[in-house]
C-alpha cells in the first residue's frame, strides 16, 4: 500500500501517515502554561502534542520549538518547523498540512524543503527589483533626466515596497493590481497609468530573458478608470479665483517649503518639476533684472539651443532673498525634511488636491494655463507668452532668428503678472508676496 493510500481521515482523527491522535488539541494558553512549567522544572512531559505527529518541545537551552514526525519509505523522520512564538500555533499547523500535502504527492517533505530552498536562492537573482534596474538602465539614455528620476522615484515609492523582493515568476496580476489601486486612491490616475506601463515593460524584459512566461501587468489595465474626454488639467483662469487660492494657501497648514514652492509656481508659472528641483545656483537675484535660468537638461523640451530664462519681478526676487536667508543659500531651494534631495512634486500636488481642496478645480500646472489665457486676453503677444512658458512658437525659421528672446517684453509681462496676482490676493486684505516663511 502506498503512502497516499495510508492517509485517510475519519472525523477528527487521522489514520496512518503522520499520526493517529486527534488534531488541533492545543491552545496558546496551554502552550504558555507548558513552557512556564517546563522552565520551573514542573512539566509532567517533555512534549506537548497537537496531533497529527506535530508537537512542541523545549530544548535544553530553554527554546520552545515545533517539530513534526512523519514516515516516508518505511522510515520515521523528524521535521523541524520553527521556534515558538516566531512560528505561531496557526503557522505550525499550516506547516503540518504542507507536510501531509508532500506525502500525498509521494515526496519527502525534508527533501522538498531543500529543493525549494535551492529554488529560492536561484530566484533571488531574478527579483522584480533586479529586473527593473536592468530595464531602467536600458532606457536611461533615451529619457530626459527629469523623466528618468520621476519614474524611478515612483517605483521606489509605490512598487518596490510591494513586489521588489519577489521573483518575477512568482508575481501575479492581483499583486500588480493592488499597487495600482493604492495609487488610484491618491487620485493620481496618470501616475498609475505610467507606473503600470513601466511595470509591463519590466515583465516583457523578464519574458525575453526566460524568467517568466506571462506578463501579469497586461490584464491590470482594466483596473484603471477610463480617461475623461478632456485631457486638460484643471485650472482656474479668472483673477478672483486665483486670489482665493493664494489666500487659502497662506491660511492653510502647509510646510514652509511646500508653501514657498507653491508661491514660486504661481508667480513664475514654471513647471512643477522645475519648481521642486530648483537650485540656488540657477538664480541671479542681485541684478537689475533678476532671473532664474533653468538648464536645458532640466526642461521638458531638450532640443533647443538655449537654457530657459525666467524673468523675476522684483517682489518675487525679494521674497526669494528672504527665503534664502533662512537657509544656507546652497543646494536646493526646497530641501526635503525626509532627508532626500528635495521635496517631491507629489507633496505639492497633494497640497492643492487635499489640503487646499482644489481637486478637479486647479493644480500646480493650472497656473500656466491661467497665465496663458489672461496674458493673451490682456493684449500680450502670443509669441512672448509662449516664450515665457518655454513653448514652441512660430516656425523653425522664426525661432532661429529670435536670438534676443524679446527680453523687454518679457520683463513687462513678468511685472504685469506679479502685480495682478498681488492685487488678486489683496482682495481680502491679506499680506502680499513678500511674506517670508521659516525654512526646514
Amino acid at each position: 500500500m502506498g503512502v497516499s493510500e495510508k492517509l485517510r481521515t475519519e472525523g477528527n482523527r487521522t489514520v496512518g501517515g503522520i499520526g493517529s491522535r486527534a488534531l488541533n488539541r492545543l491552545t496558546d494558553l496551554r502552550i504558555k502554561a507548558f513552557i512556564k512549567a517546563h522552565n520551573a522544572g514542573k512539566a509532567s512531559s517533555k512534549k506537548l502534542s497537537d496531533g497529527g505527529g506535530m508537537y512542541l518541545t523545549v530544548t535544553p537551552a530553554g527554546t520552545p520549538v515545533w517539530r513534526s514526525k512523519y514516515r516516508f519509505a518505511g522510515k520515521e523522520r523528524l521535521y523541524a518547523i520553527g521556534t515558538y512564538p516566531q512560528v505561531t500555533l496557526e503557522g505550525a499547523r499550516a506547516a503540518r498540512e504542507s507536510i501531509k500535502a508532500h506525502l500525498r504527492e509521494g515526496r519527502d517533505p525534508l527533501q522538498a524543503r531543500k529543493l525549494d530552498g535551492a529554488s529560492s536562492i536561484s530566484a533571488s537573482a531574478n527579483t522584480f527589483r533586479i529586473v527593473a534596474e536592468d530595464w531602467f538602465s536600458k532606457r536611461k539614455e533615451g529619457w530626459s533626466g527629469i523623466h528618468y528620476e520621476k519614474s524611478w522615484r515612483a517605483f521606489e515609492r509605490d512598487v518596490f515596497p510591494k513586489i521588489g523582493v519577489f521573483p518575477v515568476s512568482k508575481i501575479g496580476a492581483p499583486m500588480v493590481a493592488e499597487i495600482m489601486e493604492a495609487i488610484l486612491k491618491r487620485g493620481a490616475r496618470e501616475t498609475a497609468a505610467k507606473v503600470l506601463q513601466h511595470c509591463s515593460g519590466v515583465f516583457r524584459l523578464a519574458q525575453a530573458k526566460g524568467l517568466c512566461s506571462e506578463n501579469p501587468a497586461e490584464p491590470v489595465r482594466e483596473v484603471l478608470p477610463r480617461k475623461t474626454s478632456s485631457t486638460h488639467r484643471p485650472a482656474i483662469v479668472e483673477w478672483r479665483g486665483l486670489g482665493e487660492i493664494l489666500r487659502g494657501a497662506e491660511a492653510a497648514h502647509l510646510s514652509p517649503a511646500v508653501r514657498m514652492a507653491h508661491r514660486l509656481c504661481a508667480f513664475t508659472v514654471a513647471r512643477i518639476s522645475n519648481i521642486v528641483e530648483a537650485e540656488w545656483i540657477e538664480f541671479d537675484l542681485e541684478s537689475e533684472v533678476p532671473t532664474w535660468v533653468i538648464p536645458r537638461s532640466k526642461m521638458k523640451a531638450r532640443d533647443r539651443h538655449h537654457n530657459h530664462k525666467i524673468v523675476l519681478a522684483q517682489p518675487v526676487a525679494e521674497e526669494l532673498k528672504r527665503w534664502r536667508s533662512l537657509g544656507n543659500g546652497k543646494g536646493y531651494l526646497f530641501p526635503s525634511p525626509a532627508g532626500t534631495k528635495h521635496i517631491s512634486r507629489e507633496s505639492l500636488e497633494k497640497a492643492y488636491r487635499v489640503t487646499l481642496g482644489l481637486g478637479d478645480k486647479h493644480s500646480p500646472h493650472g497656473w500656466r494655463a491661467a497665465f496663458s489665457t489672461l496674458a493673451r486676453d490682456n493684449g500680450f503677444d502670443r509669441e512672448v507668452v509662449e516664450l515665457m512658458l518655454d513653448h514652441v512658437h512660430d516656425n523653425d525659421v522664426a525661432r532661429a532668428y529670435d536670438r534676443g528672446e524679446r527680453l523687454e517684453k518679457r520683463i513687462q509681462l513678468a511685472r504685469w503678472w506679479c502685480d495682478e496676482l498681488i492685487r488678486a490676493q489683496r482682495g481680502a486684505d491679506v499680506l502680499p508676496i513678500g511674506r517670508g516663511q521659516k525654512a526646514k
